[in-house]
């Protein structure tokens, strides 16, 4: 039997190759004489059924061509067809075109890309994969920008999670910060591929600069840069496209919300090397909260520079400015989740406001040395700062009486990466090598104070008490603590945990290595991280280094259907120290992962489920003793300060994950998914039998996750009708664990609704949206603070949460200059 197997191995393998040596591939690039990349257009052997479409870089690849002679012609609206003689062997065959016309006469060609609206086949440059997604062992999902018009999302915070399943958003001053979980775990902020995470920022990022949102299950670090096991999401922002594809958007909706953007794209220069982009937004917005508002504006200028067809500099700059009387919407309540009326503010008007901002700068470069050999560099300066004060509880009586304090609330964040990567392919007898490699390096430093005056209650005028149910507000200006700012940030968090210093230096490299035709895709790849937490004596100077394998296999049961696995881990140092002044251990994590994908009706959809295990050690989590009294490390007894954390030891993520994206038949385009997550704390190294958790549901966990998207467009060409659009979807989140772990699922299931409508007619279109069309009372977060024996008459434990905004509607009108 063993020896029957062997011959059929055998003649499986010599049969394969007698196939690889009677056919062989042809590809190559296509520009226009102004070195514009060529997208969309038509690759045809002549004679025959092979072709291709370029892609978005201009690229073409085809298949399994029998060895002869052949005419290879390239055709598209605007353009007269060229052709070109070629002579296919065993092997690869590159047949690159220049094509004399101009980009401008190629814009009717990239309508027939534009029909895959929701879905996209290839991450961005700055993920430096080169394999389409389906051939890529690893769960990636992209919300494209034709879905956040769709959607009428205004920043990163405005219900993007749903569009990638098993990913939520949570946290602590969560309208301004894009607090977002996936598989269970939190996950980083990165913008075109560095990891730009501060303790707090950076800011939600606004729609005006978004391109789409690369979300990338599992760890990423390998390639990127230290990151969380569970993922992270990677904004891509706008860059100047060559194309007048300029734009200017107005929206209104409820609580007071106004908005205005403008995107302009163009050349400066006449031979279309030097490009711009400049995207500027400015928005106000009440509070379903009383008296709290948010204005913000955003100003993103971008210049780039094409020295030829293979070589490019870009400079992009970012500014966000915000506003918000408070930066958090936090209600309370001694009785349970959602108990107290969404109007409830804890703050008051006669508060200062908050302003926040950051400004990040990032210069590109990019040169292409072949055919398939790319370098590209980029550095990055991210500058973000908060100043204001936050009001919080002192003491909630059983009645909801409520002292409030307030706490000085300023932070500065500089955050330095820089990123070299070079990516191309080698060939070795029947294996293409598709290889990547590089550098990357960052340095992130804080400053912050949240410290509290002596000043337990904000009290109200005449001997009010301020209650929950009941609430008054204006409190007298003598009753308002002044804080002391007369030193900087950096002098008054020099002797606190908020200064911090973390930087890493890592390399790494990897090797895809595709057989049998490119069917069999096998992926090693290796990275080594050097860290150092600069702490503020030798205790707390920690330097890590750490080697990171990554091993996984892609298979291509069809062109359009593959299978795959993963193991992969990640590392994360982390700054910063216990109340007691014990420097934090780096976090460790491991993910194994099985998935399918599969493209239907010639890739106009795709559907991908997976299934995985993470494992995660040394995680950080809020202080249990947060408000309440401690012996600190000079032997005073003072309350634990808000932002006070502590490391478990480990936790296990398992789950199910299915999403399905595209155009399911004309003018239909569906986002549907669905994920099961079962997140526990598996270890705690807590010695106290009452507060150790092992065995408890990790904190702002979902185990069941479901969302829909539909959009439906007419297009009928002379009917009266046409443009005409219906959109709308759905959330449901049930078995919800709250901020901090539990044993049982508790809070209130998430069920919402949308529904709008939308007409385009010409450069107009006109869309509107309601939001929550049923005007639940949605909670996004929970916690339960225990005040245990010390719980008094007048202090009881109490629950804390946000809620989702009730039914509004929002209204856009937009006019495109071309």
């Amino acid at each position: 039997m063993i020896r029957k197997l062997l011959y059929i191995l055998v003649a499986l393998f010599f049969g394969t190759n007698l196939y690889a040596q009677q056919s062989g591939t042809v590809k190559g690039r296509i520009t226009t004489a102004d070195g514009s990349l060529a997208g969309y257009v038509s690759v045809q052997i002549k004679g025959t059924v092979y072709g291709a479409i370029t892609n978005e870089d201009g690229e073409y690849n085809i298949k399994k061509v029998p060895a002869g002679d052949y005419t290879i012609v390239v055709s598209a609206i605007g353009l007269y067809p060229k052709e070109k003689q070629i002579t296919v062997a065993k092997g690869t065959v590159v047949a690159d075109f220049s094509l004399k016309e101009n980009l401008s006469q190629l814009a009717m060609v990239n309508i027939s890309g534009a029909r895959k609206k929701f879905k996209a086949d290839k991450v961005s440059p700055s993920l430096r994969l080169q394999s389409p997604l389906i051939e890529v062992p690893q769960n990636i999902r992209i919300v494209t920008g034709a879905v956040l018009a769709d959607q009428q999302v205004f920043d990163i915070v405005d219900g993007v999670t749903r569009n990638v399943s098993g990913t939520v958003r949570t946290g602590h001053w969560d309208a301004q910060y894009a607090n977002i979980s996936t598989r269970g775990t939190s996950i980083p902020a990165f913008r075109n591929g560095m990891n730009l995470k501060t303790p707090w920022g950076p800011l939600a990022d606004d729609a005006a600069t978004i391109e789409r949102i690369e979300f990338i299950k599992g760890p990423s670090g390998f390639m990127m840069a230290n990151g969380e096991p569970g993922g992270i999401y990677n904004i891509v922002t706008k860059k100047p496209t060559g194309e007048n594809r300029s734009a200017v958007t107005f929206a209104a909706g409820g609580f007071g919300l106004g908005r205005a953007a403008i995107d302009l794209d163009g050349k400066l220069s006449k031979d279309g090397k030097l490009l711009y982009r400049l995207n500027v937004a400015a928005q106000a917005k009440n509070s379903y909260n009383k008296y709290n508002y948010t204005d913000k504006y955003v100003i993103a200028p971008v210049i780039s520079y094409e020295i030829d067809s293979n070589t490019k500099f870009t400079l992009e700059y970012t500014t966000q400015h915000v506003e918000a009387l408070a930066l958090g919407t936090y209600g309370f309540s001694p009785k349970g989740y959602g108990d107290t009326d969404p109007s409830f503010f804890l703050g008051d008007p006669s508060l200062d406001p908050s302003k926040l901002s950051d400004h990040n700068v990032t210069l590109y470069f990019n040169h292409r040395l072949d055919n398939t050999w790319k370098i590209n560099g980029q550095i990055a300066y991210l500058n973000y700062g908060l100043k204001g004060g936050s009001p919080w509880p002192s003491t909630i009586a059983a009645n909801g009486d409520m002292r409030r304090y307030l706490n000085i609330s300023e932070e500065l964040a500089i955050n330095k990466n820089a990123q070299f990567s070079i990516t191309g392919d080698v060939k070795t007898g029947q294996v293409i090598h598709r290889l990547m490699g590089g550098l990357d390096m960052g340095l992130l430093k804080t400053w912050g104070d949240f410290s509290s005056v002596t000043h337990p209650d904000l009290q109200l005028d005449k001997n009010a008490t301020f209650n929950i149910y009941n609430p008054i507000y204006g409190i007298p200006t003598a009753n308002i603590p002044v804080f002391d700012r007369s030193k900087s940030i950096r002098v008054r968090s020099g002797s606190n945990t908020y200064a911090t210093e973390l930087a890493y230096t890592g390399a790494y490299l990897q090797d895809e290595a595709r057989f049998f035709d490119e069917k069999l895709r096998l992926t090693g790849a290796v990275r080594f991280t050097h860290a150092v937490t600069v702490g503020k004596t030798n205790k707390t100077q920690v330097s890590d280094n750490v080697f990171s394998p990554r091993v996984g296999l892609s298979y291509s049961i069809f062109k359009d259907f593959s299978a795959y696995t993963l193991y992969d881990q990640s590392f994360l140092p982390t700054a910063g120290q216990t109340f007691e002044g014990e420097p934090f251990k780096p976090i460790r994590g491991n993910n194994i992962e099985f998935g399918l994908k599969k493209d239907f009706f010639d890739g106009k959809w795709n559907a991908t489920t997976a299934v995985y295990k993470i494992t995660k050690k040394n995680v950080l989590t809020p202080d249990p003793r947060i408000g309440l009294d401690a012996v600190a490390p000079d032997g005073t007894t003072v309350k634990v300060p808000t932002g006070t954390n502590v490391q478990l030891g480990e936790q296990e993520f398992k789950g199910f994950e299915l999403d399905i994206t595209g155009e399911i038949f004309s003018g239909l385009n569906v986002i549907l998914n669905y994920a099961y997550t079962d997140a526990r704390t598996t270890k705690d190294l807590n010695p106290d039998p009452v507060a150790n958790q092992t065995g408890a549901y990790v904190g702002n966990s979902v185990r069941h996750i479901t969302n829909g998207w539909l959009s439906y467009r007419l297009r009928r060409p002379g009917f009266f009708l046409n443009g005409f659009g219906l959109t709308g979807g759905y959330q449901l989140h049930l078995d919800r664990f709250s901020g901090r772990s539990a044993r049982t699922a508790n809070l209130p299931d998430y069920i919402r609704f949308d529904a709008g409508a939308s007409y385009e007619r010409g450069k107009f279109s006109l869309s509107v949206l309601v939001n929550n069309l049923l005007d639940r009372r949605l909670l996004t977060q929970g916690s339960y603070t225990d005040l245990g024996t010390k719980a008094t008459a007048t202090s009881v434990s109490y629950y804390t949460y946000i809620y989702d905004m009730p039914r509004n509607a929002r209204v856009s009108l937009t006019y495109r200059f071309k």
